[in-house]
């Protein structure tokens, strides 16, 4: 294991590298983070099930973000093939609020020029529909812009807002969404994502209609995907609401993000809590 990864791995994002890269490392660049880390890390492979080798340097550093300290985490990259750029959007903490959003793009996938923009809140996860980009934040809210890296307007209510729910460790009324991650098929968007405070911690799908005006938008009750079944997705360690913050040894599935490849869906997701990512088919049933 690289000694570079430190105690805590998640937020992967994955995407193949286009064509016109030049001399890349591997056929698939995967991003992802420590909790708390000072730059965003980079594995990569010519095949989805491995071997996966990590590249040290990582990617973008803390110091290289001018609008944000302290850490930077949780990178959503995406292809822009008519521009021939990769833009990820990440997040760090911004002098004198909480977690920002930023965004940066690259012509390799490893140097990356980064934007000075304050996007909105963190954990952003966009896509783009109609003509507009649209990003899931980390309090369930939409956010929209005409640009990818500019202009960001945050909706007033929720997309996906706090519920209830009781088990064998009570009844407990703000269980929230953590981190999301989106998937887009015509007007339909499939959001997945998991809450603080379930138990155990897991991975629920709801579905969002995209027509109409973009504030009516509404999520639909959420189904689950996947909950922690196997050791290395924490079975080993005990059942229990799952809390704020960073989490190892723990019984919790988070982070999930989605690749698409030749009409094949992908699911990858942060095991045991942050320690460790996986990679799992997923096949989308339309109503």
């Amino acid at each position: 294991m690289s000694s570079t990864l430190g105690d805590k791995i998640n937020g992967p994002s994955l995407i193949r590298v286009p064509g016109w890269v030049k001399n890349p490392l591997g056929k698939y660049y995967l991003y992802f983070a420590h909790h708390k880390g000072k730059f965003i890390r980079l594995a990569y492979a010519d095949r989805l099930s491995g071997p996966w080798r990590i590249h040290e340097p990582g990617t973008i550093h803390v110091h290289e973000a001018t609008a944000l300290e302290d850490h930077i985490a949780s990178p959503d990259v995406h292809i822009d093939e008519e521009h021939q750029i990769i833009r990820m959007y990440f997040h760090g903490s911004h002098p004198g609020t909480n977690q920002r959003t930023v965004s940066a793009t690259s012509r390799d996938g490893l140097s990356f020029d980064v934007s000075p923009t304050i996007h909105g809140y963190s954990y952003f996860r966009v896509f783009q529909f109609d003509g507009t980009y649209f990003a899931i934040d980390s309090g369930g809210f939409l956010n929209r812009s005409d640009y990818p890296d500019r202009g960001w307007e945050r909706r007033e209510s929720e997309l996906v807002g706090p519920v209830h729910t009781a088990d064998e460790f009570g009844a407990r009324n703000d269980v929230r969404i953590r981190h999301s991650a989106v998937y887009r098929r015509d007007d339909t968007l499939y959001l997945f994502y998991s809450r603080k405070s379930d138990a155990p911690e897991r991975l629920m799908m709801a579905e969002v209609s995209l027509q109409g005006d973009w504030k009516n938008w509404r999520a639909s009750p959420p189904v689950e995907v996947l909950r922690p079944e196997l050791p290395y997705e924490g079975t080993e360690f005990p059942n229990a609401p799952s809390k704020k913050g960073g989490a190892i040894n723990v019984q919790q599935l988070r982070d999930p993000g989605i690749f698409e490849e030749e009409g094949k869906l992908y699911l990858l997701y942060s095991v045991a809590g942050e320690m460790g990512i996986a990679i799992a088919h997923l096949e989308i049933h339309a109503d």
